[in-house]
């Protein structure tokens, strides 16, 4: 075999290793978007629908895994027909899948699992996969579009 394409392969090849094992650095909107999605859960277990509003542009539009069409809503509505079932969140746990800056946009992709129980603490855990697109706006960070659906965790 050719000495320059054993090199080239083997270029390639280290290319190929190189990328999967060392995953691009996020950037910063990336990071900054990510905290705000811990922000949004934190919200949401207080039952802190101020600030959890805070987070959602005027013109977003979200497609919440409850609702049949999309949504323009406030988005508040699942949290309130929860609340009204006299429920709470108890715990979640939030696990990134992916995520890409675009110039003032940013898209995170996750798994998020909720338990949310009754006074007696009874209650099933439950998994959502969920998108959320945030946009930077003079104020900061804002979710301008959202999409979830339920789903398992894929095998490891």
């Amino acid at each position: 075999m050719n000495a320059r394409i054993i090199v080239f392969s083997l270029a390639v090849l280290m290319l190929m290793l190189s990328s999967t094992a060392f995953p691009q650095q996020q950037s910063a909107d990336e990071q900054a978007a990510w905290k705000l999605e811990h922000a949004y859960w934190e919200y949401v277990k207080a039952l802190d629908l101020e600030n959890y509003k805070k987070l959602w542009h005027p013109n977003f539009l979200a497609w919440p895994p409850s609702s049949p069409r999309p949504d323009r809503n406030d988005n508040t509505g699942w949290i309130k027909a929860l609340m009204a079932k006299g429920l709470h969140m108890q715990s979640y746990s939030l696990e990134p899948a992916a995520s890409q800056a675009t110039e003032n946009v940013v898209v995170v992709n996750y798994w998020l699992t909720q338990q949310w129980v009754d006074k007696d603490g009874n209650g099933e855990p439950r998994t959502v996969k969920l998108t959320h697109t945030w946009i930077r706006t003079p104020s900061g960070l804002q979710i301008i579009a959202a999409m979830a659906a339920p789903a398992t965790k894929p095998d490891k």
